[in-house]
């Protein structure tokens, strides 16, 4: 299967929901480790990050999912940061936002829900990640999964080598973001 590639633009400022608490929130290792959307437990490093505000405001649900309260009950002051970065120049990525490019990667035009409105599950997502993280792109650019509308842009970043490394632009405190 041949994906759709697309160069995603220099210097475009990505952003990363992350705990204020954390010593690296762009640290892909985590999601190595852990797994997420695009990758399965135990396999390679991926920096989840949102295209836009919007997007980051729609993935605030999952991000919170298991706390015992909502956002819109935290202070400014002890909600999640939104930490601005950039990656490094010339990544080309899978694009799987287009129906083309959802066709490509094996994925329903309705995608993130399949032709019934069920979710498209996580390890069907995975397996696409594999493959092409196998063919040397640096990640996914999708529709966000929170979204049924097809609004907002995730980008699944696949580091080339311990030496790619998101760069910290700025980090937002939670009500300049979420409120904002």
């Amino acid at each position: 299967m041949e994906f759709l590639r697309e160069t995603l633009p220099d210097g475009r400022e990505w952003w990363r929901i992350a705990d204020p608490a954390w010593e690296n929130p762009l640290d892909p290792g985590f999601a190595g480790r852990r797994g997420g959307r695009w990758n399965p437990p135990d396999s390679f490093p991926v920096l989840y990050l949102n295209e836009d505000m919007l997007t980051a405001r729609l993935n605030l649900s999952t991000f919170v999912a298991h706390w015992p309260y909502e956002p819109e009950d935290l202070r400014d002051e002890t909600g999640p940061v939104l930490v601005g970065c950039a990656l490094p120049h010339r990544q080309i990525v899978c694009e799987a936002h287009t129906a083309a490019g959802l066709r490509a990667a094996g994925l329903p035009n309705t995608y993130p829900h399949d032709e019934d409105g069920v979710p498209v599950a996580h390890a069907r997502c995975q397996r696409i990640g594999e493959r092409v993280k196998e063919t040397g792109l640096h990640g996914i650019r999708a529709r966000s999964a929170q979204s049924r509308d097809g609004a907002g842009r995730e980008l699944a970043w696949f580091p080339a080598s311990s030496r790619a490394v998101a760069r910290r632009l700025r980090v937002l405190e939670f009500g300049g973001w979420f409120r904002g």
